[in-house]
């Protein structure tokens, strides 16, 4: 019953963000009132508030349209705003917080510690063996690896977590009826396992500015994010700023034989970010203060004061291992 209410609701919502001039925004601001109720709204209350906020022609428009917005695959589910399911960590994005997550999968892995990657389609041989050495250590300790499901750095951190029986999190910039597993991790791929989301009508198409928007979600998802090989533009970049924004840790390594394109990661560390270095001992990243985290506060308390342990730029690379 309840994933026939949410459909309904997803139903209701994706013909609103179809009429014309209605985007994440606008719909926020027509469905504020409803938020604020204690108890979950129901249709008639959804349909009544948009009738109330838009004129007689746009109502039209939203009422005589008939098509079906429902997954192709039947084990596509949705949680909409008003869903008990709906991540609290989406709603620091305000406004801005997907109205509908289209999604496959274990949607449990939601209420987990996770933590965001982000970085280059185009990683060098160093920047995706670092990803992975990120990526499995995080995954041993049981966090959830959250990413975009692109080639490079996005494909390395799904795949490490599959590879090591961990967790993953795959944000798509599309709708979730074109989603399609990856033949290389085919193998690999393990739905209890897996969460697949996506914020877009089902039928969206990939598109540059889905990409930056689902950024947003990535990082509103984590707990931190870490940031590999990025340019000074694009969507790891603004993924990376995303993360400052919303005082999320931000951790960035900094490596020799890093490319020279990729000078994303001093531009963001110059900004806040948290560079992060390696161990003498293991010649292996430093993860310890995410590790040690359990919660977003105790997080965002390591990234604080792994900022003011910083003595300069890059001055702290190596660390001597003690925790």
């Amino acid at each position: 019953m309840c994933e026939k209410m949410n459909n309904i609701k997803a139903q209701i919502i994706f013909r609103l963000l179809s009429v014309k001039g209605v985007g994440t925004v606008k719909a926020h601001k027509i469905f504020a009132s409803l938020k604020n109720l204690y108890s979950k709204p129901d249709e008639d209350q959804m349909i009544k508030t948009i009738k109330e906020s838009l004129n007689d022609e746009l109502f039209e428009i939203f009422q005589s349209d008939k098509r079906s917005f429902s997954g192709e695959d039947e084990r596509i589910g949705f949680i909409t705003l008003f869903d008990d399911e709906y991540p609290d960590s989406l709603k620091s994005l305000g406004d801005h917080a997907p109205l509908v997550l289209s999604y496959i999968g274990n949607a449990d892995l939601l209420n987990k510690n996770s933590v965001g990657f982000c970085g280059s389609r185009k990683a060098s041989e160093k920047g995706i063996s670092v990803t992975r050495d990120c990526a499995e250590q995080l995954v041993r300790k049981g966090f959830v690896l959250v990413s975009g499901y692109a080639a490079g750095v996005d494909f390395t951190t799904h795949r490490t977590a599959l590879e090591n029986r961990g967790e993953t999190i795959v944000v798509i910039a599309e709708g979730i009826n074109n989603f399609r597993i990856k033949s290389e991790l085919k193998q690999l791929w393990d739905w209890n396992k897996i969460l697949v989301i996506s914020e877009f009508l089902p039928g969206s198409a990939w598109s540059v500015s889905n990409a930056m928007q689902r950024n947003g979600t990535i990082v509103a998802l984590s707990n931190a994010m870490i940031l590999i090989e990025s340019s000074a533009n694009g969507g790891s970049m603004d993924a990376g700023k995303k993360a400052l924004e919303m005082k999320k840790p931000l951790y960035a390594p900094f490596y020799e034989g890093m490319p020279e394109s990729a000078v994303g990661n001093r531009i963001l560390i110059e900004k806040g970010a948290i560079k992060l270095g390696r161990k003498k001992e293991t010649g292996r990243a430093n993860m310890s203060k995410i590790i040690a985290a359990q919660t977003p506060a105790d997080l965002t308390a390591e990234a604080v004061c792994e900022q003011k342990v910083q003595t300069g730029l890059f001055e702290i690379f190596e660390t001597n291992g003690k925790e």
